[in-house]
């Protein structure tokens, strides 16, 4: 029988009334295996009703009582670790081991929310003047909300919702609706930890859901991460209602191959972080650019066997290299954009659109594939593609392959492979992105740095996790006080200063 998914609202599940759904499948047989309710805004409505009641409770608990159901949190997330990336795989179609990633990283954040007592200490000033003390603190906004895509289904809620609730916050979640069930089994998590009921809530759904939040004067901020479209919208409609928005879109990622790179390293660098969970992540490697035409074809004699030789399975397959992708029209997306490439006269080397599982013929599994002589006009290089495809773009020398991610529009990552210490600091004090690997394929900085992109990657002032998300999810005030001793009779009317 079909799972029937709805909400997590006030510490319990409830069915959804909106009486509209959408499918759930499971990419490696194509069968669908749950239906999820999609939110009316009525029902979003609710959900913050019952968030912003629990969050006066919340924020009145001291940061040292909050953080310990973070860590009650953190240890029951890893003793569900196995079954947690089972249910997540079933949905997503990442391998298993792929998945315990995609958690771990997520509770890796959870133990730097931890140190929220620390993060949210404000500064304090003795004798700022005669008889004047000053400080300031970092106060919790009141109800906040995370928009969150189908490729992390664990990680980026927890990216987002542990600072927000360690920071005295009660935190709506709107989840991909393609993946619900671990966001919504995080909901379970947190109330066994101690949360309190209605601080933090999960509501499913689709744009309605989505345009509720924006517009809901009682939310006070919003991060989302999905692609760079959505992330304008989200960031322009929130904006306008009056809310703290950061707003993470899409990515081109390069990794630039200099003429003295290990070609090994670097190829394992590629296949890697260009095809690992089908291509399907906001800092995979879609665009690799050697410098000179021996790099390049140096870089294909090995490169070539080894997309041709990838291990395509099902996401229970631990030996699998990657799993099938999320569903049957972004199988059929990926693959028009490998047509697209081939008229526009780009070269493919190795073409995986036929590619068929045996035994899941029915399943939405894509083969690796990789184009070389990409040039920056081409559709396949502007384009976010978010599948196993790489594109080969020659540079002819150092400052052509610096310019290239310097001027495309996505400014997310980007790495260099070199044995040279002053190319690589060169590069990475030119290069126009936000996060910069230097032998490092995927530079996604650990939990207690922050993690965004430039340019059309990122909208707002503000990064995830890090230091960036307590100021994200806190708003400062500053106090100046003195006490009747220090002041002077009379009224004063010229502007206070300290000269």
């Amino acid at each position: 029988m079909t799972r029937e998914i709805g909400h997590y609202v006030g510490g319990k599940n409830i069915e959804g009334t909106s009486k509209r759904f959408s499918d759930v499948f499971n990419p490696n047989t194509g069968e669908v295996q749950a239906h999820v309710a999609l939110a009316s805004s009525s029902e979003v409505r609710k959900a913050v009703e019952i968030s912003g009641e629990a969050q006066v409770g919340w924020a009145n608990t001291n940061p040292q009582r909050r953080i310990r159901v973070l860590i009650e949190f953190y240890n029951l997330v890893l003793k569900e670790m196995d079954t947690l990336a089972e249910m997540l795989s079933s949905e997503h179609g990442k391998t298993v081991p792929d998945s315990k990633g995609d958690i771990q990283r997520g509770i890796e954040v959870v133990e730097f929310a931890i140190g929220a007592p620390h993060h949210l200490k404000g500064d304090y000033t003795d004798g700022a003047g005669p008889g004047i003390d000053m400080y300031s603190m970092r106060q919790p906004l009141g109800v906040v909300a995370g928009i969150t895509p189908f490729n992390f289904p664990a990680m980026i809620p927890m990216w987002m919702c542990a600072p927000a609730l360690a920071s005295g916050n009660a935190f709506i979640l709107k989840p991909s609706e393609r993946d619900p069930s671990v966001p919504m089994r995080l909901g379970e998590l947190f109330k066994e930890a101690g949360l309190p009921d209605g601080v933090f809530n999960v509501v499913n759904g689709d744009k309605e859901a989505v345009d509720a939040l924006l517009e809901d004067p009682d939310v006070h901020a919003l991060s989302f991460v999905g692609s760079t479209p959505i992330a304008e919208y989200v960031y322009k409609t929130g904006s306008a209602n009056g809310k703290r928005i950061q707003a993470l879109g899409g990515a081109k990622n390069h990794l630039i191959v200099m003429p003295d790179a290990d070609m090994d390293m670097t190829v394992d660098a590629l296949i890697g972080a260009g095809y690992g969970s089908a291509g399907e992540r906001c800092m995979a490697v879609s665009v690799a650019v050697p410098v000179g035409e021996e790099a390049a074809d140096a870089l294909l004699e090995k490169l070539i066997p080894r997309v041709e030789n990838l291990r395509i399975g099902p996401s229970s397959d631990a030996e699998a290299d990657y799993g099938p992708v999320v569903t049957k029209q972004h199988e059929e997306k990926i693959k028009s954009y490998v047509d697209i490439g081939v008229k526009e006269g780009a070269k493919l080397l190795v073409d995986g659109r036929d590619f068929k599982m045996q035994g899941y013929e029915n399943g939405y599994f894509v083969g690796g594939c990789l184009f070389d002589h990409v040039t920056p006009d081409m559709r396949i290089y502007k384009e976010e593609i978010f599948g196993p495809v790489l594109s080969v773009v020659r540079a002819k020398d150092y400052e052509d392959a610096l310019r290239l991610p310097s001027e495309h529009e996505y400014g997310n990552g980007v790495a260099i492979y070199t044995r040279d210490g002053d190319a690589a600091r060169d590069f990475a004090h030119r290069v126009q992105i936000g996060m910069v690997g230097i032998n490092v394929p995927i530079p996604v900085p650990l939990a207690y740095h922050s993690f965004g992109g430039w340019k059309r990657s990122l909208f707002g002032a503000h990064n995830q996790h890090g230091p960036d998300s307590f100021h994200f999810f806190t708003k400062a005030k500053t106090v100046t006080a003195r006490w009747p001793s220090g002041m002077k009779d009379g009224a004063e009317f010229v502007l206070p200063t300290m000269k």
